[in-house]
C-alpha cells in the first residue's frame, strides 16, 4: 500500500507532506522509516555531527554530549540489524544486453542512482566474451558483513586510508580506485558511501590543516629565535635588507616558500615595532611625570606665559642633562605646562573662594553682632520712632561691634539703624492710628495753643489709649504739633500768593485804562472810581493793597519818562540821569526801586507749588491731621537722612 506521506524540500531543508491531511512536518514519519530508524526513534540518545564532520551523540533529556557511542544506543542498532532481510538473488547483468536483477533492488537502483551506478556496475570483474562484451557477476556470498553501520563505515573509510585516496578527488575517482576491493561492500547503500567518502575528505583536510599549522607554528618559533640572534635587525629594517644576512642560516633553508619566509619575518617586524612603542610610550611617561616635578619646581604663577615657561623648562639643567626629555615634543610640554597652570588656577580660585567665604562669613557675623547692639540701645530707649542717628553715634562710636562694621560691604551701619527705626516707626503707626480715631470720635481739633497736658488729658480718657506710655504720647502729640504749624504757614503762603496775584491783577487793569490813561502825575483819587466796580478791586480788601497795585503802575511810568529823558540828554552829549546817579553812588538805591523783570520759571514754580498744595490738602483728611507717611525706598530715606546729618 502506497503511503500518504510524500517528502519534498524548502530552502535546502526536507520537510514531509500528507497528501491526505494536507499536514506538514520537519519530522520523518514513522511509514517512510527504516527499521533501524524506527528502533532508534525512542532512543533518548540522538546521533548528530560536528562542523569538523566527527559524529557524536546528544541525550535529549539530560543534555549530555559524548563522542563514543552509548551503549543503549549500540543495543538497539544492533536489534535493528539482526530483523530478519528477505533474501535477494545475486544479480547478474551482461554488458550491452539485458540485466537480470529481482524486481524490487533492480528497481530501487535505477531509480535513485542513475547512470552513475550503470557505470559502477560496469567496472566489474567480468571476462570479455566472444562478441567484444564484458560480462561481469558480483557473487554477494562474500561480501563483508559487519554488525552495525559505525564498523562498515570505518571499514569503508580505512579502505580509502590504504588506497591514499586524496581529499581534492572526485567521487568518480575515488569509485575507480576503491571499487575492486571487497571492503567497498562493507557499506551497501551507495549513498552511504559517498557520505562516508565526504566524511572521510573533510577528516582528511582538517589534518592537514592541523599539520600545517603545528609547521607553521614550530617554524615560525624557530624563524623568531634566528631572527633575534641577529641585532642589527631593527624595527624599521626592510626584507630586502635582511634576507642577505639570514639567508645562510639553517632555519632559513627548513622552507623553500619565499612568501612563507616573509611573512613570518613581517610578523617578526610587527612583535619589533610594537615592542619599541611600549618602550616609548613607558619613557615618555616617565619623561611627562619627571616634567611635572620639573615644572612645580619652577614656581609659575597661574597667570605665566607659555613663551617665558618654556625658556624656564629648557634652561633647567635636569632638562638638558636626562636624554629621556629628547622623546617628548613641543606639544607634549606645551599640554603639561597647560595642565599644570590648570592645576595653579584651580588651587588659586579654590583659595579664592575660601577668602570669599570666609570674609562672607565674617562679615555677617558682624552685622549679626552689630544688631544685638542696635537692640541693646533698643531695649535701653535709647532707639525708638523718631530718633536721629547723630543722637546715639557718640554712644557707639567707641563699640568694637560698630567698628568691624566699617568698610563693610552690603548694609552699612545707618542702613541697619534704619532698619530698626523704621520698625519703631511701624510700632509707632498703629498707636498714633488708634490716637487719631479718638480725637476723631471725640471731635477735638488740635491748634496750635492745645498744651501737652490738655491733649493727655483726652487721650487717656479712651480705653483704647488709656495705656499708651507717656514718651509715646508725648512724640505723636509733637509730631501733631509740627503738622499744624506747617499746614499754618502752608495757608499764610498759600493766602499770600494769592494776594499778590490778585494786586498784579488790579495793576494790569489799571495799567490798561484808557479813558483817561495813566501818566505820570495821575493820582489815586482820580483812578479809584474808575476801577471800583471791578472785581479785582472788589478781591483785594484793604485800600492800603489797592494803593500797592496803583503805586507799581506810577512807578514804572516814571521809570520810562527818566529812561526817555536819558535818551534825549544822551543825544544832546550830556550826562544821563543814571550816569548822575552812578557818579552819586546812589545807583543801588535806585536800582532797588525799580519793578524787577519777569523771572521766566515763575510760572513753572507756581504751577509745581499748586500741585504740592494739592496733593497735601487730599491726603490731610477730613480731621485736618497730617496722613500717614508715603513708603520711601529705604535707599533714598537714608540718603535723605544721611545729608540731613
Amino acid at each position: 500500500m502506497a503511503s500518504v506521506w510524500s517528502q519534498a524540500e524548502s530552502n535546502g531543508r526536507v520537510y514531509f507532506y500528507n497528501t491526505v491531511t494536507k499536514a506538514t512536518q520537519w519530522t520523518k514519519p514513522e511509514e517512510l522509516m527504516t527499521p533501524s530508524e524506527r528502533a532508534l526513534a525512542n532512543q533518548p540518545w540522538k546521533q548528530h555531527t560536528s562542523p569538523e564532520g566527527r559524529p557524536y551523540w546528544y541525550h535529549g533529556e539530560s543534555k549530555q554530549t559524548t563522542w563514543e557511542m552509548p551503549e543503549v544506543y549500540k543495543n538497539a542498532l544492533a536489534q535493528s540489524s539482526q530483523q530478519p532481510k528477505p533474501q535477494m538473488p545475486a544479480p547478474q547483468f551482461v554488458a550491452g544486453g539485458t540485466n537480470s536483477f529481482s524486481s524490487h533492488a533492480q528497481q530501487r537502483d535505477r531509480d535513485e542512482y542513475g547512470e552513475r551506478i550503470g557505470q559502477d556496475r560496469q567496472i566489474g570483474y567480468g571476462q570479455m566474451d566472444v562478441n567484444g562484451t564484458r560480462a561481469a557477476t558480483f557473487d554477494t556470498q562474500n561480501d563483508p558483513n559487519y554488525a552495525t553501520f559505525e564498523e562498515g563505515e570505518a571499514a569503508f573509510i580505512s579502505l580509502l586510508r590504504r588506497q591514499k585516496v586524496q581529499p581534492d578527488w572526485t567521487w568518480e575517482q575515488t569509485m575507480r580506485a576503491t571499487i575492486k576491493d571487497p571492503q567497498y561492500r562493507a557499506l551497501k547503500d551507495p549513498k552511504d558511501r559517498k557520505a562516508a567518502f565526504e566524511k572521510y575528505a573533510v577528516e582528511v583536510r582538517l589534518q592537514e590543516k592541523d599539520r600545517a599549522k603545528e609547521r607553521l607554528a614550530k617554524l615560525r618559533t624557530d624563524f623568531g629565535t634566528m631572527l633575534r640572534r641577529h641585532p642589527e635587525i631593527k624595527h624599521y629594517t626592510r626584507w630586502k635588507t635582511a634576507r642577505p644576512i639570514i639567508e645562510g642560516e639553517t632555519i632559513f633553508r627548513s622552507t623553500n616558500d619565499d612568501t612563507e619566509r616573509k611573512q613570518l619575518f613581517e610578523e617578526y617586524i610587527i612583535e619589533l615595532k610594537k615592542a619599541h612603542i611600549e618602550k616609548e610610550a613607558v619613557m615618555r611617561k616617565s619623561a611627562m611625570d619627571e616634567l611635572v616635578h620639573i615644572l612645580k619646581g619652577l614656581e609659575l604663577e597661574p597667570y605665566t606665559r607659555w613663551a617665558e615657561a618654556d625658556t624656564m623648562i629648557r634652561s633647567d639643567g635636569k632638562f638638558q642633562e636626562d636624554d629621556k626629555f629628547q622623546t617628548l615634543s613641543k606639544s607634549d610640554i606645551l599640554t603639561a605646562f597647560e595642565n599644570h597652570i590648570k592645576s595653579l588656577e584651580r588651587t588659586f580660585n579654590d583659595e579664592r573662594q575660601r577668602e570669599k567665604t570666609t570674609k562672607a562669613r565674617r562679615e555677617r557675623q558682624n552685622r549679626d553682632r552689630f544688631l544685638d547692639l542696635l537692640t541693646e540701645l533698643k531695649a535701653a530707649g535709647s532707639i525708638k520712632a523718631g530718633t536721629k542717628w547723630m543722637s546715639i553715634h557718640d554712644s557707639l562710636k567707641d563699640d568694637l561691634r560698630y567698628k568691624n562694621m566699617l568698610g563693610q560691604r552690603g548694609s552699612t551701619p545707618l542702613d541697619l539703624f534704619w532698619d530698626v527705626v523704621e520698625e519703631e516707626e511701624r510700632a509707632l503707626r498703629i498707636v498714633r492710628n488708634d490716637v487719631y480715631d479718638v480725637l476723631e470720635d471725640k471731635r477735638y481739633e488740635i491748634t496750635p495753643k492745645t498744651t501737652f497736658p490738655d491733649f493727655r488729658a483726652l487721650v487717656f480718657t479712651d480705653r483704647r489709649t488709656a495705656n499708651i506710655p507717656e514718651d509715646t504720647l508725648s512724640l505723636i502729640f509733637a509730631r501733631l504739633q509740627e503738622k499744624i504749624v506747617r499746614r499754618s504757614e502752608h495757608e499764610q503762603h498759600t493766602s499770600e500768593r494769592h494776594q499778590r496775584r490778585n494786586i498784579d491783577a488790579l495793576r494790569s487793569k489799571i495799567k490798561h485804562l484808557s479813558n483817561p490813561p495813566m501818566t505820570a502825575n495821575t493820582t489815586w483819587e482820580s483812578v479809584r472810581p474808575q476801577i471800583s466796580h471791578l472785581e479785582e478791586f472788589k478781591s483785594l480788601e484793604s485800600d492800603d493793597l489797592r494803593r500797592q497795585a496803583f503805586d507799581k503802575v506810577l512807578r514804572r511810568l516814571r521809570e520810562k519818562e527818566d529812561d526817555t529823558l536819558d535818551r534825549e540828554r544822551s543825544s544832546h552829549g550830556g550826562a544821563t540821569k543814571r550816569d548822575r546817579r552812578t557818579n552819586g553812588h546812589n545807583y543801588e538805591r535806585e536800582h532797588h526801586r525799580r519793578t524787577p523783570e519777569l523771572d521766566i520759571y515763575e510760572a513753572e514754580r507756581r504751577k509745581a507749588m499748586a500741585d504740592r498744595e494739592r496733593v497735601y490738602s487730599t491726603k490731610a483728611g477730613a480731621t485736618g491731621l497730617s496722613p500717614p507717611p508715603v513708603p520711601v525706598p529705604k535707599s533714598r530715606e537714608r540718603e535723605r537722612e544721611g545729608g540731613r546729618h
